[in-house]
């Protein structure tokens, strides 16, 4: 009885650091991925390699409170956030016909990426228990490596959160266009 407890109990921890471990670190090499997005374009991270930094935004569901509110900070800013030599994504694993109809309900002026197949969330190490990503954001620079990991992101303050970090991470800045 004793030691099937203390094997359920180990099986649990074991669940428990696979769902919480990333598949990626920082310093290491952003996998790959070519995903579809609300804007009718397929994006490719490898496209941006030596040329501008990525963010990846995943977000767990779209049409709800918190994923709603995430969308419309970033859209609100998106002014501000190009202000830096970066291109930046919500991705989720919804169908993308939902994320269209989400880009379109928050005036995202900003690629919304679907993983329908959930490959890329589970290479990024964001899939959760439940079937959907979790809210995590990645900072890519331009030679591809993972700059930083934020697994605590506030919908409400999103935004100004990516400007901070975007700054901390010393992203350049963007050449105006005459």
């Amino acid at each position: 009885m004793r030691t099937r407890n203390v094997t359920g109990w180990v099986a649990g921890l074991a669940l428990m650091a696979a769902t919480t471990a990333h598949a990626v670190e920082v310093g290491q090499m952003a996998p790959d991925f070519r995903l579809p997005a609300a804007d009718g374009k397929t994006y490719q991270l490898s496209d941006f390699r030596g040329k501008q930094a990525v963010v990846l935004a995943w977000f767990p569901m779209a049409h709800t409170r918190g994923c709603t509110i995430e969308c419309k900070s970033l859209a609100e800013n998106g002014d501000r956030i190009r202000q830096y030599d970066v291109t930046y994504f919500m991705a989720s694993v919804d169908p993308l016909a939902v994320n269209k109809g989400f880009a379109a309900e928050t005036n995202a002026d900003f690629p919304l990426l679907s993983d329908e197949d959930k490959s890329v969330a589970r290479a990024y190490g964001v899939l959760g228990l439940s079937g959907v990503a979790k809210r995590h954001t990645f900072y890519i620079g331009k030679d591809g490596r993972v700059l930083k990991i934020d697994t605590k992101v506030n919908p409400e303050t999103s935004a100004e959160d990516m400007l901070r970090n975007l700054e901390e991470l010393k992203v350049e800045r963007a050449i105006p266009s005459n």
